[in-house]
């Protein structure tokens, strides 16, 4: 049976009218609205997250790591506070290193804890907002100690491994059109200028001395895979003004593909 256009407007219109009486009912409204807070927090863990919100990194000298990850990477403050002291604040960041140095029978100092219950140290803290996380900056100091440029109460890790078990690091994420060598060459020569002899990226060539990593020619300042399921990752490590571990990355052709897919897949899993 043919319909004229006077009909089928007309069922047209019946449509969109019964999509939104359907819409209005109480169960499709049900289903659009957001689950309760009683239902989120009676579900799974992974469901009451909205991701990560920062990394931490704490620095022996707060105004060096501050300029070079505002300064020299691009990083934008989001805010500061400092000076937190006091048995709350202790007890919520030091409890686990407390037993642990009873568990020892030794005296928490000894272990490096400071002393924010009593005032003795204090602590510092600076956010700074990348594209899509945030790094938080903290110092600890002794409170005679000035903020930003005073002494760290603690000495800073040696063994700065990424190898070592609860090693961490943090990694960035270069653009696609950028020249992955040459970054690293200006990222070495902006944080020389600025005094920051600890940044210092790995080369992919082998090189026994500081003379011959600085000699290695800019095509090993990178590592691009061309196969295998990391095809189209580029990497490097390096390390920070502080001493701490970096990575950088790049992730380009069918390796970027999969990440996408894998956070679009996510998104859809969690908005649900």
């Amino acid at each position: 049976m043919k319909l004229n256009r006077r009909e089928l407007v007309q069922v047209a219109e019946a449509a969109v009218l019964g999509g939104l009486v359907f819409a209005a009912s109480p169960a499709a409204a049900q289903a659009d609205r957001p689950p309760s807070s009683a239902v989120r927090n009676g579900g799974p863990l992974g469901a009451r997250l909205q991701g990560v919100q920062h990394f931490g990194l704490t620095v022996q000298n707060m105004d060096r790591a501050y300029a070079f990850y505002t300064e020299v990477l691009g990083g934008t403050e989001v805010m500061r506070d400092g000076d937190f002291q006091g048995e709350r604040i202790h007890n919520t960041l030091l409890t686990d290193q407390e037993i642990e140095a009873r568990v020892r029978r030794v005296n928490p100092r000894t272990l490096g804890v400071p002393d924010l219950k009593g005032g003795a140290q204090r602590l510092d803290v600076r956010f700074i907002q990348f594209d899509n996380v945030v790094i938080e900056l903290l110092q600890y100091r002794d409170a005679e100690q000035p903020t930003g440029s005073g002494a760290a109460f603690a000495e800073p890790l040696d063994k700065m491994s990424p190898a070592f078990p609860r090693m961490m690091h943090i990694c960035f994420y270069l653009r696609d059109d950028v020249d992955f060598n040459k970054f690293i060459t200006d990222l070495e020569a902006e944080s020389a200028r600025r005094g920051m002899t600890q940044v210092r990226a790995n080369r992919v060539a082998t090189v026994t001395t500081e003379e011959q990593r600085r000699a290695a020619p800019t095509v090993a300042n990178s590592n691009s895979i061309t196969e295998g399921k990391s095809n189209g990752w580029t990497l490097i490590y390096c390390k920070g003004p502080e001493g701490e571990q970096l990575e950088f990355v790049q992730a380009l052709g069918p390796v970027k593909r999969v990440f996408d897919n894998a956070r679009a897949a996510h998104l859809k899993v969690a908005s649900r």
